[in-house]
């Protein structure tokens, strides 16, 4: 793994907190007496207009709203600096602009970018934003667009107002509770279908109407929804779900919805108004539901109420007991270039105009991680350790294995996994499966030896829990 120098590291803070300008909010003013602990839950809405890209403009853009998408979190005071954790029904915020989130955030609750987690839910009618890729088709004269930069920087702006007007109402968190339930009928692997070679034939992708992809096994996959809720005494104040699988139904109309996990999540939230509920998406790279959707309308009704069900359950095994230990947890990951991609390559692609919008724009974002990483940008894993709880945050669409891997790791923890964070090196297989091929593989932009280096990550962030 190439590690980010000092002077790069202390470049990149530089640079990130220059773009948010100045702390508005002195840290010192926010941060709670150590073991008195506060929580200020915050939401706002990221649902775009109309005509906007969806899923980095390689779909139908915006033409009607389903349901409006939000991006919900919360400030944690006392343990030193405050933390702020957020989740984002977009498909991914990516390099720069996942940068320029977390600066934002971290300006309005007074700390660092370092100590600020944004994850996305990668529901695919919704933006796939990434700053420096739109500035990049600008200047090629591509006349394509991935996201607007008035819009992308509107939601950063509504997310700060959000965030001060919570601090004012900061709650006293003094419990925490943990609880987890099997998911019926959701979640598959993706990479099963393999030929003699061993190599992937077929992908079953998020919807699936091919009778002997659906005859196939589960494969590997986590099968539990995971709840980590904090509470003031008796009163539950936040509830974090966290379940591994793509959240998409049916998508591709121009229709936005947050999906079956963010309607699962609506539900909680009207029968619990007085909690804020969030949902986060699990390391679920190589997992979707195509083995128990068949895309049409009424399965997205049948895979929410499966996900709202769980939820429940786990609701119902939530034990809250006092909050004695907060830590917050980092570890830098610059990752290698996947060797199939050149900037020169990806750079010609973007400017061929006889290649379809979605083989420019992708193409861009590639160009836009390599000049990322050349400039020593590094991707921040992040750990948030409550008691006994770890709430653990990885990049992109990083796989299944990951999750399970710091599971054991964390062995007699109850960890809980978000990824989709920084969503530049879009897919992270394991080193196994580059031999095997398949779509993810394909469209990975770290090298193999990735895996080595975010496992190393994994010891290191629950090696200090």
């Amino acid at each position: 793994m190439k590690k980010p120098t000092t002077a790069s590291r202390r470049h990149w803070m530089k640079t990130s907190v220059a773009a948010g300008g100045a702390l508005a909010l002195d840290p010192l003013a926010l941060r709670a007496a150590a073991g008195s602990y506060r929580i200020a839950p915050f939401r706002f809405d990221v649902t775009p207009p109309m005509g906007h890209p969806l899923c980095g403009g390689w779909i139908t853009p915006v033409k009607s709203v389903d349901d409006g998408l939000e991006a919900i979190g919360f400030v944690l005071l006392g343990a030193g600096d405050p933390i702020v954790i957020c989740a984002v029904d977009w498909t991914g915020i990516l390099n720069e602009g996942h940068i320029a989130w977390r600066t934002g955030l971290a300006e309005a609750a007074g700390t660092t970018p370092d100590r600020v987690a944004i994850q996305c839910v990668h529901q695919h009618d919704a933006p796939f934003a990434c700053t420096a890729t739109e500035k990049l088709l600008a200047a090629e004269k591509t006349g394509l667009t991935c996201v607007d930069p008035v819009f992308f920087q509107s939601c950063i702006e509504r997310g700060q107002t959000a965030i001060r007007e919570a601090l004012k109402t900061a709650r006293p968190v003094t419990h925490i509770a943990t609880g987890e339930a099997k998911v019926d009928r959701v979640a598959g692997n993706r990479r099963l279908d393999l030929g003699p070679d061993g190599r992937v034939r077929r992908m079953r992708g998020s919807a699936c109407r091919v009778p002997e992809l659906v005859a196939l096994p589960e494969g590997l996959i986590d099968p539990m929804l995971k709840t980590v809720a904090f509470y003031d005494g008796t009163e539950k104040l936040v509830a974090c779900h966290y379940y591994a699988c793509h959240p998409m139904s049916h998508y591709g109309q121009g229709a936005v919805s947050s999906d079956y996990p963010g309607l699962a999540r609506k539900q909680r939230q009207a029968a619990e108004p007085g909690c804020t509920h969030i949902y986060f998406t699990g390391a679920a790279g190589n997992i979707a539901a195509g083995k128990y959707n068949d895309g049409s309308p009424e399965a997205r009704i049948a895979l929410t109420g499966r996900i709202h069900d769980a939820m429940v359950a786990a609701g119902k095994a939530l034990t809250p007991e006092p909050l004695t230990q907060v830590s917050w947890v980092t570890h830098d990951l610059l990752p290698q270039v996947n060797p199939a991609f050149t900037e020169a390559s990806q750079l010609a692609l973007v400017k061929d105009p006889a290649n379809a919008a979605a083989n420019r724009i992708r193409p861009g974002m590639r160009v836009s991680w390599i000049r990322r990483l050349d400039a020593g940008m590094p991707i921040v894993l992040s750990a948030l350790h409550a008691n006994r709880a770890t709430l653990l945050h990885l990049p992109a669409e990083s796989f299944v294995e990951y999750q399970l891997r710091a599971q054991k790791i964390g062995e007699g923890r109850f960890v809980a996994t978000a990824a989709y964070g920084d969503g530049g090196p879009w897919y992270i297989p394991t080193a196994e499966a580059f031999p095997q091929g398949g779509y993810e593989v394909s469209v990975a932009n770290c090298a193999p030896e990735t895996d080595d280096a975010i496992s190393a990550g994994l010891r290191d962030l629950l090696g200090r829990a």
